[in-house]
């Protein structure tokens, strides 16, 4: 199985910037999309980014513009920039992948608060 460890969450002020990042670890086969998800108190869990193995990006409505997702292939992690933080952007933000054997890993999570 893949395991998943994200890190960078914390408290930021509105405006401002934080940048998580997710490695993955274990028996990686057939990886194909990773990315990020996350889920507010209250909410449904929505897509914030996914990216591909060829590099291929998509992003949530709220998020485009702001937010920009990268990988590397290589170490198997991928890193989610947040730029221009609104309070609607605090939840708690899961890494994902997606593999051909095992379908879709979520990781434990990492909260992000924006303070206004």
């Amino acid at each position: 199985q893949v395991r998943l460890a994200e890190s960078g969450g914390g408290l930021a002020q509105a405006g401002g910037s934080l940048r998580l990042s997710c490695a993955a670890s274990g028996i990686i086969v057939g990886l194909n999309g990773m990315g990020w998800y996350r889920q507010a108190p209250g909410k449904q869990r929505e897509l914030v980014a996914g990216i591909s193995n060829n590099g291929v990006t998509k992003y949530g409505d709220s998020v485009k513009g702001r937010f920009t997702i990268s990988r590397d292939n290589d170490k198997n992690t991928v890193a989610l920039q947040m730029n221009s933080l609104k309070p609607e952007d605090t939840a708690r933000y899961y890494c994902y992948t997606d593999q051909s054997i095992y379908g879709v890993t979520m990781g434990q999570g990492t909260q992000v608060t924006i303070s206004s």
